[in-house]
């Protein structure tokens, strides 16, 4: 951790949530765990108040990107976002959601003029943002619109769920299970992959990724026999990767992909709907799994868990995810550089 270093833009999230106790733990905790240097980007006040509320002694010090690693040896730095409200902690109430959308901008634009290595975001509550008028259905979309504006063109996010035994990849996520098929095409598992190949490639250090592609029906179809998609429209998405010099291979039967040895023969597990992906993975790695966000220009990870309201401010609350989710974005970053 040195003052030439840049850091990493951890966002706030939802300040009435955990995000503020895990970020003074994880600081606690950077010398033991090694931590890359990260500029907490939200309310100081409400660090400072957290902080006493669960007895941690950590010095908080107002500063910028440009000062930030310096200043993390010393004290948790910190780009004040006033949230202009108290803060309750395990309270969410609408007034936060200004300061909770203004971090995310700022770490954002931060992230794209280069001031920052990356960006960590605290878990939000979407429930609080769209009371407030939020336009996004989450994170993940508002972060791609943010990047579609700055850099212009429109812009594709993945979601991956990352953990130190399983990469996997829904390829739908937040909809309803009865209308998966229906949203489900040749075009978006394609598209889905190419962004995936890549940015294991430029963002993992995995020259050549496999992707193991999951059916969408039980036994991947049987031949047709339990159900059309995955011989209709997945296996073609497959054939048209493996043209393109992508190693994707399936559809399999998803009942079958997630045990030790078939783990062994990919990188990155290709889902068609959200639990598909996201049981196995939790299940495979629930403290220590990140949620990364892939094909957009800037790095983005989050820890795998929700603002835990009933925790904030308890003590209770894992700093895990969070430490895994800065380790990631660091990782990631040193592997960008390296490959340009």
């Amino acid at each position: 951790m040195t003052n030439g270093v840049l850091p990493l833009a951890l966002s706030q999230g939802d300040p009435a949530g955990i995000g503020p106790d895990i970020a003074l733990q994880a600081w606690l905790k950077r010398d033991e765990l090694a931590l890359p240097p990260f500029l907490y980007v939200g309310d100081p006040e409400v660090l400072k108040v957290r902080a006493r509320q669960l007895e941690l002694d950590v010095t908080v010090e107002e500063t910028d990107a440009a000062h930030a690693s310096g200043v993390f040896v010393r004290a948790l730095p910190v780009l004040p976002i006033p949230t202009g409200v108290d803060v309750l902690a395990g309270k969410p109430h609408v007034a936060n959601a200004r300061g909770t959308i203004t971090a995310i901008e700022t770490a954002v634009a931060l992230c794209l003029s280069g001031a920052v290595r990356a960006v960590v975001t605290s878990p939000i509550a979407k429930s609080v943002l769209y009371e407030a008028g939020f336009g996004f259905p989450g994170h993940t979309e508002f972060l791609a619109d943010l990047a579609a504006r700055a850099k212009g063109g429109s812009v594709m996010p993945v979601m991956m769920l990352a953990g130190p035994k399983l990469k996997a990849v829904p390829v739908t996520i937040h909809i309803p299970l009865k209308d998966v098929p229906g949203a489900l095409t040749e075009a978006l598992i394609v598209a889905t992959c190419r962004i995936v190949a890549q940015d294991l490639a430029d963002r993992f250090g995995i020259a050549s990724p496999r992707l193991a592609v999951a059916g969408l029906n039980p036994h991947a179809g049987e031949n047709g026999a339990i159900g059309h998609e995955d011989d209709d429209i997945i296996h073609p998405a497959i054939g048209r990767l493996r043209d393109e010099g992508i190693d994707a291979f399936g559809p399999l039967p998803a009942d079958t992909m997630f045990h030790d040895d078939a783990r062994d023969r990919y990188d990155v597990a290709i889902c068609m709907y959200h639990d598909q992906a996201l049981i196995p993975a939790k299940a495979l790695g629930f403290d220590d799994s990140v949620n990364v966000t892939l094909g957009l220009p800037f790095i983005r990870t989050s820890p795998d868990h929700g603002t835990a309201f009933g925790l904030a401010g308890s003590g209770f609350a894992k700093e895990t995810s969070l430490v895994a989710a800065l380790r990631m974005a660091d990782r990631m970053a040193h592997a960008r550089d390296a490959s340009r």
